[in-house]
């Protein structure tokens, strides 16, 4: 079995134990995944089976999520799950002074991640030096924000807001939580985060690991393409005789028109239409090259 499924992550369960619960399920032994969770997230967790691990590198990497923020709450985690360092009401905060902070965040912006995060420090993960008190210095990293929407506004014991953001990968929405309190003076930390697309999937054609186990007992479950989450990579066809040579690892000839800066990875399909790979393409002396970077199905 060779594909991807479009998990549906739930609340306390670590993207380990997913895959985990799906090797099981499958009976197979290759399985991965794509964007680690926290597990206190829920939403889109991209699973590759089979052969498929092999193109998780060459997914793409844009994510979007809904987000709860608490502010006047400060935590050791950056979100509900740690100590509470400290704990006040916010008084005088109004909607668009937290609009206007949230600007901040968006574009290319210095980020510090979370101390309780899975980034490796010195060939450690940073979590396991914060359970053992150590202080490690956690260095800053540029991402990506293309977008933030406030979705609700609340104000109760401690003032809420629902947030829609759509990121890079690698951004911790923990760490907008945090420093969004910071910028207020309030003091800020997530209290809820489900992941509404991650790496070319979606949460409404997302399945439960109850549904997984519902579709392979009745029969029914089928694993997607596996080039369907390469659909941002342009693609290639080349002839049979062609074909079989480049999934040999020999590099092609390509004598028609392709588009002259083409730098990127391309899907590679036989004229039959089965999906062969994915190939770039160099210049030669004479003509460009289609070069094989990973070869899914020889023929």
């Amino acid at each position: 079995m060779q594909g991807f499924l479009n998990l549906n992550k739930p609340f306390d369960w670590t993207s380990h134990d997913c895959v985990a619960k799906t090797r099981k399920f499958l009976r197979i032994k290759r399985v991965g995944h794509a964007g680690t969770l926290d597990p206190a997230a829920t939403g889109v967790l991209p699973i590759a089976l089979g052969k498929a691990t092999r193109l998780l590198q060459y997914l793409p990497g844009e994510k979007a999520y809904k987000a709860t923020i608490r502010l006047g709450v400060r935590t050791t985690t950056d979100d509900l799950q740690g100590e509470v360092i400290t704990s006040q009401p916010c008084t005088g905060l109004s909607l668009e002074r937290v609009k206007s902070a949230l600007q901040q965040f968006v574009g290319k912006i210095e980020q510090i991640p979370p101390i309780y995060s899975a980034i490796q420090v010195q060939g450690k993960r940073l979590y396991d030096l914060a359970r053992k008190g150590e202080d490690v210095e956690v260095p800053a990293r540029i991402v990506e924000v293309f977008k933030i929407e406030v979705l609700d506004w609340r104000e109760e014991e401690f003032t809420e807001l629902d947030v829609a953001i759509a990121c890079g990968g690698g951004t911790y929405i923990r760490a907008i939580a945090r420093d969004l309190g910071t910028i207020l003076q309030t003091g800020g930390t997530l209290a809820a985060l489900t992941r509404t697309q991650s790496s070319g999937f979606h949460l409404a054609n997302s399945i439960t690991l109850t549904d997984l186990e519902a579709q392979l007992q009745a029969g029914t479950f089928q694993p997607l393409a596996p080039d369907a989450p390469l659909q941002h990579l342009p693609f290639i066809t080349v002839p049979p005789t062609s074909a079989q040579k480049w999934c040999q690892g020999q590099r092609i000839p390509i004598t028609f028109n392709v588009l002259e800066n083409l730098l990127e990875f391309l899907r590679v399909y036989h004229e039959d239409g089965h999906f062969l790979g994915i190939g770039k393409l160099v210049n030669s002396d004479k003509d460009k090259l289609l070069i094989p970077e990973m070869v899914f199905e020889p023929i």
